[in-house]
This record gives C-alpha cells, sequence and structure tokens, in this order.
C-alpha cells in the first residue's frame, strides 16, 4: 500500500490519540522537523502496550522518548571513539608484526592464509578502498607510478602494507587477521597485546566490534538492539574480566562493549572509555540502562568496577 505521507502537526496528533503525552507541541515539532518520526519509532517501541495498534503505555511521554534519543547518541560517539583507538592498534600491529617476518608485502603471500579464496577477496577489498581514497599519500602513489588506479594483476604495483592498510576499514583488518594461519606466530602476538591467549577470541571480538562500528557509522539505534554477532567467551579471561554473563546479556550491546573496555584496557591502561561510560549514565538517570545489557549487577564485575 502506498501510505500518504503525514504533516508534523498531524503526527503529532497521531501520537496523542495513541496515549502518548506531548506536554509541548512546539517541542515536540520541533524535534520531530530534525529526526523523523520513523526514526524516533525505535525507541518508543517498548513503550507501547499494543504494538498492533500501536497504543502507548501509561504515562509514555515524548520528552523521555528524546531523551532516549540522545542517551543513544551520546553513547555512540563514545563508543566510536573506543573504535579507533582500537582499529589503529589493530592496523599498527598487523603491520608491524607481519611486515618484520614476511617483508612489506606480505598480504599477497597466499601461503599465510588459511582459505585462499577469501584471501584474493580480501585484496580485491584492500584494492578497492585504496583506489577510492582521496588521502594525499594515496595520491603521491599514483603519481609516482603514474597510474590512476591499481589492478589486481599489477602485483609489482602493490604498495607495502604499510602504505595501503591506512586506508583499509577496521572490517577488512578484521577479516583479513582472522584469515591468517593459525600457525603464523605474529597472529598470537597480537592477540597476545590484547590481552588474549587466544588468536580465534580475539578474532571474534573485532568481528562483533566490526560490526558495531558499521551500526554506528550509519548512526543506527543501539538502544534496545539484539546484536546479530556475539563475541566469544573463553575461559581464559573469565575471571579476568566477567564473573558471569546471562544468555540476554550475551546478545546485547553490554557484551560487545564490555570486550571494547578490556582491550582498551590491554592498550592503554589509563583510557577514559569506563569513566565516559558512567557519566553518561549519570547523566541520564532516569535512563533505564538495563535496555543495553547492563543489569545484573554489571557495576560489580572486575572490569567494571571503579
Amino acid at each position: 500500500m502506498d501510505k500518504k505521507p503525514k504533516s508534523i502537526e498531524t503526527q503529532i496528533q497521531l501520537l496523542k490519540s495513541r496515549g502518548m503525552i506531548v506536554k509541548d507541541d512546539d517541542y515536540a515539532k520541533y524535534h520531530l522537523g530534525r529526526i523523523s518520526y520513523f526514526r524516533l519509532k525505535g525507541y518508543w517501541w517498548d513503550m507501547q502496550s499494543d504494538r498492533i495498534n500501536h497504543v502507548f503505555k501509561p504515562n509514555t511521554c515524548f520528552k523521555d522518548v528524546i531523551s532516549i534519543y540522545n542517551f543513544d547518541k551520546d553513547l555512540r560517539l563514545i563508543l566510536f571513539d573506543a573504535i579507533e583507538t582500537i582499529e589503529i592498534t589493530l592496523r599498527t600491529k598487523l603491520i608491524y608484526y607481519m611486515s618484520m617476518s614476511y617483508g612489506g608485502l606480505w598480504y599477497v603471500n597466499e601461503e599465510l592464509f588459511n582459505d585462499k579464496e577469501k584471501h584474493h577477496k580480501h585484496i580485491g577489498e584492500l584494492l578497492d578502498e585504496f583506489n577510492r581514497s582521496g588521502e594525499n599519500f594515496v595520491k603521491e602513489y599514483r603519481a609516482k607510478h603514474n597510474i590512476t588506479v591499481i589492478d589486481s594483476s599489477n602485483t609489482n604495483l602493490f604498495p607495502e602494507s604499510w602504505v595501503i592498510f591506512e586506508v583499509a576499514t577496521f572490517g577488512t583488518l578484521s577479516k583479513i587477521y582472522k584469515n591468517l594461519n593459525h600457525q603464523l606466530p605474529g597472529k598470537s602476538m597480537i592477540a597476545k597485546d590484547f590481552g588474549l591467549n587466544m588468536h580465534n577470541e580475539l578474532s571474534s571480538w573485532l568481528e562483533s566490534i566490526s560490526l558495531l562500528r558499521n551500526i554506528i557509522a550509519h548512526h543506527s539505534r543501539i538502544w534496545g538492539r539484539t546484536m546479530v554477532k556475539k563475541p566469544a567467551f573463553g575461559n581464559s579471561q573469565r575471571n579476568a574480566w566477567l564473573n558471569s554473563i546471562s544468555s540476554v546479556q550475551e546478545n546485547q550491546p553490554y557484551f560487545v562493549i564490555s570486550t571494547m573496555l578490556y582491550l582498551c584496557n590491554s592498550i592503554n591502561a589509563n583510557n577514559a572509555l569506563k569513566a565516559k561510560i558512567y557519566n553518561l549514565f549519570d547523566a541520564y538517570k532516569t535512563i533505564p540502562i538495563y535496555k543495553i545489557g547492563f543489569f545484573n549487577h554489571w557495576e560489580t564485575e572486575p572490569l567494571w568496577r571503579i
């Protein structure tokens, strides 16, 4: 069906007719003018007593919806900053350990990887990202070699890993790490530098964090989200960071955020991620943080104690 669009004024009246309390129409008009009605639906979804007819629970206020939206936005900014730290560190360690052992073009050597088909696919992704880049060092590389793009067949023109990896996405980096041969010392050394004993744990964590990064990069909602990929929970770190976690928490942002905090602590013991999250929760005291998995006395876990 081709639904007819509704004016902002009509949207406000519709919310009121469904039981939402809108105390200030100008306030609602302002926010609906910069945040679409459809986008806000994700934040008031659980406030409905009848999701078929879209009837709201008693005392559901439009201002509360906006508070949750702002909380979610601030949380995304905090997490994106932490992901940057993890991404840059992963890139640095991949380049260093593998280049020192196998040279700057190690990533081209398919013998270093488990799955040859995936390896060729990842090479293609690296080249696509490099060819699309507008970075000055990429332009200089093209000018130096008198090329506009690098074709996968021209292996003699492939940049060293410290050049091409600088424009690789987190997703590509994590996939390349995961596909490295498990016997390579560099793979284990990278995991160890991140505070993990098993490289498969780090691969799982990076994959989960990469998916969260994509959610954040598209300004999508973290609030109330079920994560499609949960990190591996290895026994080696169990007592060092989380003593217990429920099956529900495993599928919520809390678990991925916890892995991020663990990795950030391994990178820099004085990082501010934990403090920023506590400050965020303090600034939004009325927000039910259990909706992102922070429950079951999460603050008493070794990782989260202050």
